[in-house]
C-alpha cells in the first residue's frame, strides 16, 4: 500500500475541477482497503472514497485528509434457478460491466447503458435511466463497515434503496465503503422499452429490439444529450444530470400545473408524480446553451451544468445556487443536487 501526497484530483473526476489530496491510496484488494481505512483512523486523516469521479465537484482546496481510490477488479457468474447472477467488484468501469452483461444477453440493466463511473457507485446513488435502477436487480452489497472493521454483506432489503438513493449516501453515510456488487440478471430476457425516448427509436421497427440494439439505442440517445463522455467535448465536462427530478405528491403536482400549464412528468412510488427538473430549470430561464463565462448549460442537456474551460469549483456552485434560487422564486419547488460536494467544509 502506498501513500502518495499532494496528488491533483481534477484530471480524476468528469468535471475537471478542484484541488489536490492531502494523502492518496490506491486501492487494488480488499485488505488494501481495510488496511488504508486503519492508516486514516489511526492518524486522524478525514477519508474520502473516491470512484469514477462522475458524480462530484470538489473545491479547490482539495482534500484535507486521505483519498481512497477503490481499484478492486473483476467480475464472476453463476446460474441461480432463472437469473443469472453476476458479482462485480467495485472499480469496475460501469458501462463496461453493463457490455459484459448484454454481451451475455442477460437483462435488466441495458438502459444503463453509457452512464459514467464504477460498478462499486451505482448502488450508493441508487443509479437509474430510461425506466430501470440498479436497485431492482442488486441482490447483495459487500462492503467494508468501517465503524468495525468487519466486511459484510448486506441484502436489498438493507440497502435503503430510494429515488436516487442508499443508505450509503443516507443514513449510514461515510460507515459503508462498497467492495463488490451482486446482480441478479434475466437471461434471455426482453428489454426494457418504456421510456418514450427509446419508443421513438425504435418506433417502426419490424421485430423487437435486441438487447444489443437497446444498449446502443441507448448509448445513441445520451450522445445525443451529451450524457456520454466524449474526448474533446466541453458538453461533457460535466457531473450528468446535476439536479434531482423533483418528487412531489399528486395534489402538489395538480396546483403547480395549475399556474403553469402541462409539465412533463412521470409516475413515482406511492402515488407520487416525478416532474421533469429540465422542464423547471428552462423555463424559469436557464436555456440551453446558456454561458456564464467558464460554466454554462449544456448545449444538448438542460440538467447539465458543464465547465467550459477553467471553471473553478466556485463558479459551478454560483450557478447551480442561481438556478436553484430561481426555480424556487418561480415555480416554489426546491431542486435538489446529484452530485457529491467535496471539501467544501459544509454541503454545497
Amino acid at each position: 500500500m502506498q501513500i502518495q501526497q499532494q496528488v491533483p484530483l481534477a484530471p480524476l473526476t468528469t468535471f475537471r475541477v478542484g484541488g489536490p489530496a492531502r494523502y492518496f491510496v490506491e486501492a487494488r484488494s480488499e485488505e488494501d482497503v481495510r488496511a488504508t481505512v486503519t492508516e486514516a483512523q489511526m492518524r486522524g486523516w478525514p477519508l474520502f472514497v473516491l470512484g469514477g469521479g462522475s458524480n462530484l465537484v470538489i473545491s479547490e482546496a482539495g482534500w484535507p485528509g486521505l483519498v481512497l481510490k477503490v481499484a478492486l477488479k473483476g467480475i464472476a457468474q453463476r446460474r441461480d434457478g432463472a437469473s443469472m447472477l453476476f458479482e462485480a467488484a467495485a472499480g469496475e468501469d460501469w458501462d463496461g460491466f453493463v457490455a459484459h452483461a448484454v454481451a451475455r444477453n442477460c437483462a435488466g440493466i441495458e438502459c444503463l447503458s453509457g452512464i459514467p463511473g464504477t460498478v462499486g457507485g451505482t448502488p450508493v446513488q441508487n443509479v437509474g435511466a430510461y425506466g430501470q435502477e440498479v436497485s431492482e436487480t442488486i441482490t447483495k452489497v459487500r462492503v467494508l463497515d468501517t465503524a468495525s472493521g468487519e466486511i459484510r454483506e448486506l441484502e436489498n432489503a438493507d440497502s435503503g434503496f430510494a429515488y436516487r438513493t442508499s443508505i450509503f449516501n443516507a443514513r449510514e453515510r461515510e460507515r459503508y465503503i462498497v467492495l463488490r456488487v451482486t446482480f441478479a440478471l434475466t437471461p434471455g430476457g426482453a428489454p426494457h422499452i418504456e421510456y418514450a425516448d427509446l419508443k421513438r427509436h425504435f418506433a417502426g421497427h419490424s421485430s423487437p429490439p435486441t438487447m444489443a440494439e437497446t444498449r446502443e439505442a441507448v448509448r445513441s440517445i445520451r450522445l445525443s444529450k451529451a450524457m456520454l463522455i466524449v474526448p474533446g467535448d466541453d458538453d461533457c465536462r460535466s457531473a450528468g444530470s446535476f439536479f434531482k427530478n423533483p418528487v412531489l405528491t399528486h395534489q402538489a403536482f395538480e396546483q403547480l400545473q395549475s399556474r403553469t400549464g402541462p409539465i412533463p412528468n412521470f409516475p413515482a412510488r406511492d402515488g407520487m408524480v416525478k416532474v421533469a427538473a429540465a422542464w423547471l430549470v428552462q423555463h424559469a430561464g436557464f436555456p440551453k446553451g446558456l454561458e456564464r463565462g467558464p460554466v454554462g448549460i449544456s448545449r444538448k442537456h438542460a440538467l447539465a451544468i458543464v465547465n467550459r474551460g477553467g471553471a473553478t469549483a466556485a463558479d459551478i456552485i454560483a450557478l447551480k445556487d442561481e438556478i436553484q434560487q430561481r426555480v424556487l422564486d418561480t415555480f416554489g419547488v426546491e431542486l435538489q443536487p446529484e452530485p457529491v460536494f467535496v471539501g467544501f467544509g459544509r454541503q454545497a
